[in-house]
């Protein structure tokens, strides 16, 4: 392995978990979540050499999965629909009042609009707003309003 690959790696192994964050929001579905996870270390790797050190690593890695789920998500709405198989899992075992809550907060989340939900999955990561306007392309300032109104759009479901 060179050292391009070397370094590509040690990124991918302490960002991994970021990555995987942005792919989840988009899916439950434990294949889909992986292609697009890989789907997105295609696009880093076909990308870093043209990262421009303007931001920090993580603000393009966010940028660079963000993207590359809004396009499969985009891809996904002009493809024939497939049947699931289903998973008898369930992700939340325990039944008490939070975790009801918890499941409540994702089911509302996932019905807002695709840029309104990666707003959201920032913010809950700890994100600043700066963090998250270079990220999606907007001023901080843009962000507190968004998410401001993501609020209020939340608590009326």
């Amino acid at each position: 392995m060179n050292n391009q690959e070397q370094q590509f790696a040690q990124l991918v192994r302490e960002h991994k978990s970021t990555i995987y964050t942005v792919c989840y929001m988009f899916s439950h579905d434990e294949d889909e979540v992986n292609d697009l996870f890989q789907e997105t270390l295609i696009n880093m790797w076909k990308g870093i050499d043209s990262f421009r050190e303007e931001s920090k690593i993580s603000t393009w890695i966010y940028r660079v999965a963000l993207n590359t789920c809004l396009l499969q998500e985009r891809k996904k709405k002009r493809e024939v629909p497939k049947v699931p198989l289903s998973m008898n899992v369930n992700f939340f075992e325990d039944e008490d009042a939070k975790v009801a809550q918890v499941r409540q907060l994702h089911q509302r989340i996932g019905k807002l609009g695709l840029v309104d939900r990666a707003i959201v999955m920032l913010w809950l990561e700890g994100s600043s707003y700066d963090e998250i306007g270079a990220v999606m392309g907007i001023s901080a300032q843009n962000v507190g309003v968004k998410l401001y109104r993501i609020k209020e759009q939340l608590k009326k479901m």
